[in-house]
Formats: structure tokens, sequence, C-alpha cells
């Protein structure tokens, strides 16, 4: 049972931290993405509402609360996406390769094929190297970092081969099993705890590996194995879920970063290169919970239920935690309640994680974020549907 909450919201403010709505109670500790250029993935920064380059905030007028994943894609397409780019408008107007994926998922769930074409074709001419990966950032009309971030690049490769098969297009399966080969061949190495995703290229150059635990995504690493009948991705489910249970052995709630060892030592670490954040439970960590309730493997969704006690303990779940649990600010921010539904829904608690659902939603809907509301639309998917190739935890909770 949940204690009441112990921060009040009097005098609260709405800021964005990475692209993410938080609702800040007093000031405003540091927080944001961890990673920076280096590590190819979120420059950590904090960013107000307005732009900087003319772009307009969406309107919020629409509710996500009480939507279903369809519409909730429907309106994120409608919102943040034009002519296939899909526009950070609360962090400048940049681009991303992570947000280009997040479109890709959308269409899919939305089931707009003509918009999932505008998005790959725009990803394709504007983010693909050379190497069939893509670069992380697109700023004011040209590549500012050409660093790949692994999870954009499997969710992208899912992404292609899921449309594939809804839209019986095998020139996008192709295309998804061509990105996959790429991440295998590339982003991925043994430990004696089985094969792990690296972050990026820049991890493979030295051991022990920067590892973010929400990069791993059994549920992707299916859909790609089935694709692929490429063993390495069930090699790559085996060593992540070993990496995962491992860590939450250790500590109650994962870590936004951690380094891994080729003997299998894990060590949770500040951000990818050992200096940002202080290590916690931010706004990378809580996507390890709902890509391992997602998954069809009952070890995996265990996994994620195990997180619940530990999240549960405040009404109002501050948006970084220490991972033992413990607040780290008083800010909210609606992935934190999409994870938290994510483990109550992967221990059977269905009144709490819809109750949690319809927080986040409601989170997002007052201070709409790119970020926010691609991970209410996605994990609404991941826990109602079967649309992105997982098994709903919340079983019939969606039509």
């Amino acid at each position: 049972m949940r204690r009441a909450a112990l921060f009040g919201v009097a005098a609260a403010s709405v800021v964005v931290v990475s692209g993410v709505a938080v609702l800040a109670v007093g000031s405003l500790t540091s927080g944001g993405h961890p990673a920076g250029h280096h590590a190819g993935h979120h420059a950590e920064h904090h960013a107000s509402p307005s732009t900087q380059d003319g772009s307009v905030l969406p309107s919020g007028e629409i509710d996500l609360v009480g939507l279903d994943p369809s519409a909730q894609a429907v309106s994120f397409l409608d919102e943040w996406v034009d002519d296939g780019r899909v526009v950070r408008r609360d962090e400048g107007g940049d681009t991303v390769s992570e947000g280009q994926a997040y479109g890709l998922l959308a269409a899919v769930i939305a089931r707009d094929e003509e918009s999932f074409d505008e998005i790959w074709d725009w990803t394709t001419a504007e983010l693909v190297r050379d190497d069939g990966l893509m670069a992380w950032r697109w700023d004011k009309g040209q590549v500012v970092d050409d660093e790949p971030a692994s999870d954009a690049d499997l969710d992208a490769a899912r992404a292609l081969v899921l449309a594939g098969d809804r839209f019986d297009r095998p020139d996008l399966r192709e295309h998804g099993v061509d990105l996959a080969t790429v991440v295998a061949d590339r982003l991925t190495v043994e430990t004696s705890l089985g094969r792990i995703l690296l972050p990026g290229l820049w991890a493979a150059e030295r051991e022990p590996y920067a590892y973010n635990p929400s990069y791993a995504s059994p549920a992707a690493f299916a859909v790609l194995e089935e694709a692929t009948d490429d063993e390495r991705w069930a090699e790559l489910q085996d060593g992540s879920a070993a990496v995962t249970s491992k860590v939450l052995d250790a500590t109650a709630l994962p870590p936004d970063w951690a380094q891994v060892h080729s003997d299998g030592q894990i060590n949770p670490m500040p951000g990818p290169l050992g200096q940002g954040d202080p290590v916690q439970y931010g706004f990378d960590a809580p996507r390890t919970v709902l890509r391992y309730a997602e998954s069809c493997v009952p070890s995996d969704v265990k996994l994620a239920g195990k997180t619940f006690a530990v999240l549960d303990r405040e009404v109002d779940i501050a948006a970084r935690l220490d991972l033992g649990g413990g607040p780290l600010s008083e800010d909210r921010s609606p992935l934190s309640f999409t994870a938290r539904a994510a483990a109550a829904a992967a221990a059977g608690d269905v009144d709490a994680s819809r109750a949690d659902l319809d927080r986040a939603a409601s989170l997002a809907t007052d201070y709409p974020t790119y970020y926010g509301h691609a991970w209410v639309m996605l994990s609404t998917a991941m826990l109602t549907t079967d649309d992105l190739g997982g098994c709903p935890a919340l079983t019939g909770a969606a039509s």
C-alpha cells in the first residue's frame, strides 16, 4: 500500500528536462538524459518550452487520458511530425534518431502506412549513414552528431519488420532485416553473462563496456530473431536478461547507466563515461521496466514486476530516484508513471497499472513534450496490445 506522498504541490511549476515534462516543486536540481556527445545519445541540458527556431509547441488540446493506443499514436503523429521529421519542439526544434524510431513505431500502432513511409523516407535521406546505422542528431538542416545510438536503431529495425508484415510490404521488412544485421554486427559484444547491446560504436573501444539497461528490448529481440533467423538475437535476449537480473539482485531499481566487465561484473555508473548525473533511476532507466514488462518471456515479466514494491511507496513518484527508491528531486514526469504502470501490470495489479497510465496521460496532456507524449503512447500500446510484437501485460485492457 502506498504511503502518503512526502511532497506537496503548492507553488509548483512545470519545466522541461531533456524533453520530459516534469512537475517541479521548489528548485530544480540537475537532471536529464545523462549521455553526452560521445555517448551518441541525449545531451545533458535543461530546456524551457520556448524554441530556438520559431517552431511551435503542440496545442495541448487533445486529452490523452482514455484514448486507445491507436488514437494516442495518431495524436503523436499529428503533433510532433512535420513532413516525416519528428520535431522536438520543446528542445529547440531538433531531431534525434530515437524520435524517428518512435515515429515509425507510432505509425505501426496507428496503422498509418503513408506516415510510416514519410518518416522512413526522411530518415533515410537525412540520418542513415553509409554503414546503415542512423546518425543520432540533426539540427538546422544538417547532421550535427554522427554517432549512432543503438536503442534508436533497434527500435527502427523492429518497426520496419512489423510494418513490413502489417502493410504487406516486403521492402520494409528487408530494410528492417538489413538494419538488424548491422546492429548485431557492430553494436553487440560477448561477455561471460552472454551477448549484450552496446549503446554506441564508441562503447566497443574499451572494456569494461558502457551499458544502458533501458536499451535492451526483449520483444524487439524476439521480433528480429524471427525475421533474421540469426541466433545472435536469442543470445542478446539471454545475455540482456542475465545482466538485468544481476542488476536487480543488487539494487531495487535499475540505473540509467552501468558498465559491464567481460567477466560479468556490473557497476552502476553516473553516466556512460563515469561522469554526469548521480547514479540514478532517472529519465532512461524506467524504460527498462517497460521493455521487460512487454516481453513474452515470463521470467522477463517477473523482473519488471520485481520493481513494483519500491516504485509503489509514494503516490506521486518522483522523476528521479536513487537505486533504493529514494527521491532525488521533487519533479514528476509521465515516464515515471508509465514505468510504474508496467511494474504494476507485471506484478498483477491491474487497477494500479491503469491508474498510473491515466496519471501519465494527464501529465503529458497538461504539459506536452515530445518524450512524454512518445512514452505515454508507446507504454499504452506495449501494455495493452500486441501491436509492437510483445505480449500485453494488461490483457484485454484495450480493444
